[in-house]
Formats: structure tokens, C-alpha cells, sequence
């Protein structure tokens, strides 16, 4: 029997304010991962440097991401390992689809 696929639509998804300018809309999880995806308005930088249990991976799809002094352009993927941390910025604005995944 093959698992069952869980899908969302992600305009389905009510987008939550995370600090003035960016949005996320949580998308669905499980035991092993979560998937997000969040709206950078330009100008805007993650309220707090984000620390990782487990590892998080985004792609770049629109605008451009900015971590410390690297950019990040549309069509990049990113991957930071178990126990990393960061804090995005942008400074055209961007999308940009991630997932973390859990620890066990």
C-alpha cells in the first residue's frame, strides 16, 4: 500500500505576520520535516538570528536572499547543517520555500 500524499494550495494557507514585511505560511509537516514558505517585503532582515536543531534547506524563488555577506539569487538552494544559524535579509525582497528538518 503506498503512503498517502497530504497537498495544500499555498494561497489556501493564511500567511502569518512575522515582523512588519515578512509573512509566512506554515505548509504541512510531519514527523520528519516542516515546510514553509516566506514573503521578504525589500529592505526587510529576520527579526533574530535563526538557530538550527536539525537541518534547514530553502530555495530562492523570486528576489534575492542575503545571509552575512553571500547573495542568494532566484533559482539558488541553500542548505545549513544541524546546529548552524543565520539571519536572512534582502534587500529586493523575496519568496523563498524551505524545510526543516526535524531531529529524532
Amino acid at each position: 500500500m503506498e503512503p498517502e500524499a497530504q497537498a495544500v494550495h499555498i494561497d489556501d494557507v493564511v500567511p502569518v505576520e512575522v515582523s512588519p514585511g515578512i509573512v509566512r505560511r506554515r505548509l504541512t509537516a510531519t514527523e520528519g520535516a516542516r515546510g514553509w514558505l516566506i514573503d521578504f517585503a525589500p529592505g526587510t532582515q529576520w527579526p533574530e538570528v535563526d538557530v538550527h536543531e536539525g537541518e534547514e534547506r530553502y530555495y530562492v524563488l523570486s528576489g534575492e536572499v542575503i545571509e552575512g555577506e553571500t547573495r542568494y539569487e532566484a533559482g539558488t538552494y541553500v542548505v545549513f547543517a544541524a546546529g548552524s544559524r543565520h539571519q536572512p535579509r534582502t534587500e529586493t525582497g523575496a519568496r523563498m520555500l524551505g524545510i526543516n528538518l526535524l531531529p529524532k
